[in-house]
C-alpha cells in the first residue's frame, strides 16, 4: 500500500468516527514544530461530517491562524495547549489578525479543560522587530503597534450558536477574543489570564444577541469584561454576565466606548471585582448610540478605582448625542482605597491627567440629553476619605468641565465637589437604602447634584458619619427626601 492510500484510508475511517486526533493529521505536540496545516486539515475534514470533534490530546501543539467550520467542536484536552506562534508572519487576518479565525458560520464550539495560549509577548518582540525594520509602522499618534498588527487570541465575526467552555485563553497580544454580530452565545466556565501586552480586554462583544457570559474569570490588562456598538443599525441585546469574578487594569465590566448603535436589556448579576484601575462598572454613550433596559445587582468590588460611571458624551459630533436611560443598580457593596488598586500589572492604568482627590461615583449626561431614570438601591460604598483642599477647589459648579467629546472616564472632569457620589443632566434619580462611608473626614460632601430634575430618597440613607448629612445641589428641581436629610443649595 503506498503512502497516499494510507493517508486515503486514515481520513476515511476518521470520518466514520465522532472524533478526530489532530495527531493523526500531521500535528506534533512538541511546541515546536509548527502545526497550521495538520491542525487545519483535522478541522476541514471534520466539517464534512457536521457534529464531529477534533480534538487536542496532551501536549503543546504551535500553530498559526486556524479557520474554524459551522458544526465542528474543538475539544482542547487538560494538560493539552494550543501555542500560538510567535511570528506575525504565522497570522491571517479577519477583522483584525487572530490565533483563531471564524466568520459567517454557525454551531461552532472551543471546550475542554485545555489552555489556548497566545504567547502575546514574543508577538510583541517580533512586532516590534518589524517596526524596526519598517515592514510594520507605528500608528500616528501612538507610542505602540496596531491593534490590527497585534493578533487576537479568538476573533468570531456573524456566527451564530456558538459555544466557549472550560478552557483557559491567555497572554494575548491585543484584545484575548471578540465576538461580533454574533447570535447565540455562551462563554461559561472559562478562565481568562492576559496581562502580556497593552488592550489585553478579557472579552470583548460587539452587536450580538442572546448571549451569556458565566462562572468565568478574567483577570485582564485592560477591560474585563467589554461591550461594544460599532453598527450604527445595530446594538448589543438580551445579555446576561452573571457568576463571574474579575480583576482589571482598567474596568471591570464596561460597555459603551464604542456606542454607536447602543444596548438593550442587559442583565448583570452575582459579580464578584477585585484589585481593579477604574471603575467596577462603567455604562457609557458617547457615540450617539441608546443604552437602555439595564439591570445590575448583586455587585461585590473590592480595591477597585471607583464603584460605577455612568455617562452620555458626544464624540460623534455627526449624530446627536446618545441616550441613557431606564437603569437599575442594586446590591452593590464596594470599597475604594486610598492608593492605586491595580498594584502587581506589568502594564499599568495611565496616571491621570491633573491632579485630584478620590473621585466619587457618577452619573453624567450631556447638558443637551440628560440620564433618565436610574435607581441605586440597596448600595454601600466605602470611600477613603482624607480629601486635600490643597489640591483643588471646586465649590462653584459652573467650574466643573464638561468634556463632551473626550474617551470617557470617571476622571475627565478634575476634581469634583463631592467625594462620595456626584450627579449632573439626569432625570429622574431614585436612591433607595443608600449609603457613602469614609474611613476619614473629607473636605467636600458627600453628595453634589446639578441641573437635575426628579430627585427622589427613600429608605435608609447614610452619607458619611454625621448623623444630618448634607448634600449640595445646584439647580435641582422635584427634590423628594426624608426630613432629616441636609440639603444646601448653592446660587
Amino acid at each position: 500500500m503506498c503512502k497516499m492510500e494510507a493517508v486515503l484510508l486514515l481520513i476515511a475511517a476518521s470520518m466514520l468516527s465522532s472524533v478526530l486526533n489532530v495527531r493523526d493529521f500531521g500535528a506534533v505536540p512538541d511546541g515546536k514544530t509548527l502545526c497550521t496545516a495538520a491542525i487545519q486539515k483535522a478541522i476541514d475534514t471534520a466539517a464534512q461530517t457536521p457534529g464531529t470533534r477534533v480534538d487536542f490530546p496532551g501536549g503543546e501543539y504551535l500553530s498559526g491562524s486556524i479557520h474554524l467550520r459551522s458544526g465542528v467542536e474543538i475539544h482542547i484536552e487538560k494538560g493539552a495547549t494550543l501555542l500560538g506562534s510567535p511570528f506575525h508572519k504565522d497570522y491571517q487576518r479577519g477583522t483584525w489578525n487572530s490565533l483563531i479565525l471564524a466568520a459567517n458560520l454557525h454551531d461552532v464550539s472551543i471546550t475542554g479543560g485545555g489552555t489556548i495560549d497566545g504567547q502575546g509577548a514574543l508577538v510583541a518582540q517580533d512586532i516590534l522587530k518589524l517596526v524596526q525594520k519598517g515592514v510594520l509602522k507605528i500608528p500616528p499618534k501612538s507610542w505602540r503597534p496596531s491593534e490590527l498588527d497585534r493578533p487576537e487570541i479568538i476573533e468570531m465575526n456573524d456566527c451564530r450558536n456558538i459555544k466557549v467552555s472550560g478552557v483557559t485563553i491567555k497572554n494575548g497580544c491585543c484584545w484575548v477574543q471578540t465576538y461580533r454580530n454574533c447570535d447565540g452565545m455562551v462563554i461559561d466556565g472559562i478562565k481568562v489570564d492576559s496581562k502580556t501586552y497593552w488592550n489585553n480586554d478579557g472579552i470583548d462583544i460587539v452587536d450580538c444577541r442572546n448571549c451569556r457570559v458565566s462562572n468565568s474569570f478574567f483577570d485582564a490588562d485592560d477591560d474585563g469584561i467589554c461591550l461594544k456598538s460599532d453598527n450604527r443599525k445595530s446594538r448589543c441585546e438580551n445579555i446576561e454576565i452573571s457568576k463571574c469574578r474579575i480583576r482589571s487594569s482598567a474596568s471591570a465590566i464596561k460597555f459603551g466606548t464604542a456606542s454607536h448603535g447602543g444596548f438593550h436589556h442587559i442583565r448583570i448579576h452575582d459579580i464578584d471585582i477585585f484589585d481593579t484601575f477604574r471603575s467596577a462598572l462603567a455604562l457609557e454613550s458617547v457615540d450617539g448610540g441608546i443604552l437602555d433596559d439595564v439591570v445590575a445587582e448583586r455587585i461585590k468590588a473590592r480595591h477597585t478605582g471607583n464603584a460605577f460611571f455612568i455617562r452620555i458624551g458626544h464624540r460623534n459630533l455627526r449624530v446627536p448625542p446618545g441616550q441613557v436611560r431606564n437603569i437599575v443598580l442594586r446590591d452593590f457593596d464596594v470599597e475604594v482605597p486610598a492608593g492605586r488598586p491595580d498594584f502587581g500589572y506589568p502594564f499599568k492604568g495611565p496616571q491621570f491627567s491633573e491632579p485630584h482627590n478620590i473621585c466619587p461615583a457618577s452619573i453624567i449626561g450631556h447638558r443637551d440629553q440628560p440620564i433618565e431614570g436610574i435607581t441605586l438601591s440597596n448600595i454601600k460604598i466605602r470611600m477613603p476619605g482624607g480629601g486635600n483642599p490643597a489640591i483643588a477647589h471646586v465649590y462653584n459648579f459652573d467650574q466643573v468641565p464638561e468634556r463632551p467629546t473626550e474617551y470617557p472616564e470617571f476622571t475627565n472632569f478634575g476634581e469634583l465637589p463631592a467625594w462620595g457620589l456626584y450627579i449632573r443632566h439626569a432625570k429622574g434619580i431614585t436612591l433607595d437604602n443608600f449609603a457613602l462611608e469614609a474611613e476619614t473626614n473629607d473636605y467636600r460632601v458627600a453628595l453634589a447634584a446639578d441641573d437635575v430634575h426628579g430627585f427622589t430618597i427613600k429608605g435608609s440613607c447614610r452619607l458619611g458619619r454625621v448623623k444630618r448629612p448634607t448634600i449640595v445641589v445646584h439647580n435641582v428641581k422635584g427634590i423628594h427626601a426624608p426630613i432629616n436629610i441636609k440639603w444646601q443649595t448653592m446660587p
